[in-house]
């Protein structure tokens, strides 16, 4: 004769809720991960931004010492008279060059006027090549007589332009558009991570308040 004993249940008990303190490490690391991630990508543009945020609070100390390269051609009486039959028929428009005189201007000047814009008149047409740390043009007249010039500043009107972003284009333009989030990231976790840790470093909050208040008060003050 069998004695059955009371059933035991084979279901697990729920999981235990995670603790506060495991939450809290999971999310520190998570910052930290964004932090040196963000912190990485900014890195060097950090390093070049904060060189020319130098350079150009301080531009009328630092001499810059322009080099002008002038040069002439001629163009072929063809392609002259292709020339001068586009210019009347395009005076006072903005449209780039004949495809076979653009190729001709590449091959005879340091330079690529390929879908840049020419400014049209009878007389000739004049294209504007600004660049970062300088600037260039080439003008052809209708007599075929071709002229380009280019200005260079130097390595530091370079850097301080491509900091401004005059001049360079829709990538870097792009990248400063990028750059400046991953430094927004770097900033916003930074300071996190610093909420978190400001329990043991009594100096957090004062810190960061004197970085808050100090160009505050030198805005208020000094900036007219």
């Amino acid at each position: 004769m069998s004695s059955t004993g009371p059933s035991t249940s084979a279901t697990s008990s729920p999981a235990a809720p995670a603790l506060p303190g495991a939450r809290r490490a999971v999310y520190l690391k998570q910052l930290h991960q964004w932090h040196w991630i963000s912190s990485a990508i900014c890195l060097m543009a950090m390093l070049l931004f904060s060189f020319t945020g130098f350079t150009l609070n301080h531009a009328a100390q630092i001499e810059a010492k322009p080099e002008v390269t002038r040069l002439k051609r001629t163009l072929p009486e063809p392609l002259r008279a292709q020339l001068e039959a586009f210019a009347a028929q395009h005076v006072d428009a903005q449209v780039p060059l004949p495809s076979e005189i653009a190729d001709w201007a590449n091959a005879s000047f340091p330079l690529d006027v390929r879908g840049k814009r020419a400014e049209w008149s009878e007389e000739d047409a004049y294209v504007a090549l600004p660049r970062p740390g300088g600037d260039a043009w080439l003008r052809i007249a209708v007599d075929g007589g071709a002229e380009y010039e280019a200005t260079s500043r130097g390595w530091i009107s370079w850097l301080n332009d491509m900091h401004k972003g005059r001049n360079t284009g829709t990538v870097w333009s792009w990248f400063i558009d990028i750059f400046a989030i991953a430094c927004v990231v770097f900033c916003v976790t930074g300071f996190l991570i610093l909420k978190y840790h400001a329990a043991n470093r009594p100096s957090t909050w004062p810190v960061i308040g004197f970085g808050i208040v100090l160009p505050a008060v030198i805005a208020l003050l000094f900036v007219h």
